[in-house]
């Protein structure tokens, strides 16, 4: 089992060379085809203007996303146009309220997204819609990859953020291509739950990952700093990982939107990929 349609969305110019870069090399230890979606994207609020004014504003910007989205798609294809593996390019303008619905109707007929870090100095608005749309609408897992990396073409060592929530269980099971290769898997637990009725924690995930030939140790852990995220990056370094498995969005998007939370902090730190689901 691989993943073979593997898509990327590209909005900005500057992301074509360090996303393609971090994604050839996965890509191609799949042998999987690579899908790239070129978004010019027209952020006209058009409300916010005066009645009038905002067709010539609507035109002028509508233009500006097209060059835009051609300049992206001349980018990629200048790119590609040597590398060896199977790739196909789309070029489209959007306005920013169609974002999510287009990334997520594209995502939904790929086996995994790649894209970039959703936050940090230089994204937009855009970025963690993308992000959003592709895992929620689209159903999609997401591999993140970090500021300055890339995917591995065969990740070696993996660490699973298990806390038995059903995201954590989605990402473990669109993750499988990946685990069962992998040369270790670690499955970290940080403060588990204890009872009587309770198994050994991390014991039936263990059962079922070494049942389809993935090596597997659990490792529980106390939570010995303030964010959860924090703790799951210091033993993902600690384990030399080069991939980081967990589930998305443990409690409401709003609450994350507002309160931030375990997923959004370690995608703003994380010095590896990342692979989500929900």
């Amino acid at each position: 089992m691989a993943y073979k349609t593997i898509l990327t969305i590209l909005s900005d110019i500057d992301d074509v060379a360090p996303v393609l870069e971090g994604a050839l090399p996965f890509v191609q230890a799949q042998g999987a085809h690579l899908d790239i979606l070129c978004m010019g994207i027209d952020r006209t609020q058009t409300g916010y203007y005066m009645a009038g004014a905002a067709a010539i504003l609507h035109d002028s910007t509508l233009a500006l996303a097209q060059t835009q989205a051609n300049e992206l798609e001349q980018a990629v294809r200048d790119y590609l146009r040597t590398r060896d593996v199977q790739w196909g390019v789309d070029a489209v303008v959007t306005q920013s309220s169609a974002v999510a619905h287009l990334a997520a109707s594209r995502a939904r007929y790929s086996d995994v997204v790649i894209l970039p870090q959703p936050y940090g100095e230089g994204r937009t608005m855009d970025d963690p819609a993308i992000l959003e749309a592709a895992m929620f609408q689209g159903q999609t897992p997401v591999i993140v990859l970090p500021k300055d990396g890339a995917a591995p073409a065969s990740p070696t060592r993996v660490v699973v953020a298990w806390n038995e929530s059903q995201e954590a269980l989605s990402a473990v099971r669109r993750a499988l291509p990946v685990l069962v290769a992998a040369d270790e898997v670690n499955v970290l637990i940080i403060d588990p739950r204890h009872g009587e009725n309770q198994p050994d924690p991390g014991s039936e995930l263990s059962k079922l990952l070494t049942r389809h030939g993935a090596k597997v140790e659990v490792s529980i852990v106390a939570k010995t700093m303030p964010q959860i995220s924090a703790v799951i990056q210091r033993h993902a370094q600690d384990q030399n990982a080069d991939l980081l498995v967990m589930g998305a969005y443990g409690h409401s998007r709003f609450r994350e939107a507002i309160l931030g939370g375990a997923t959004r902090n370690l995608l703003e730190q994380a010095n590896i990929p990342v692979l989500m689901a929900h």
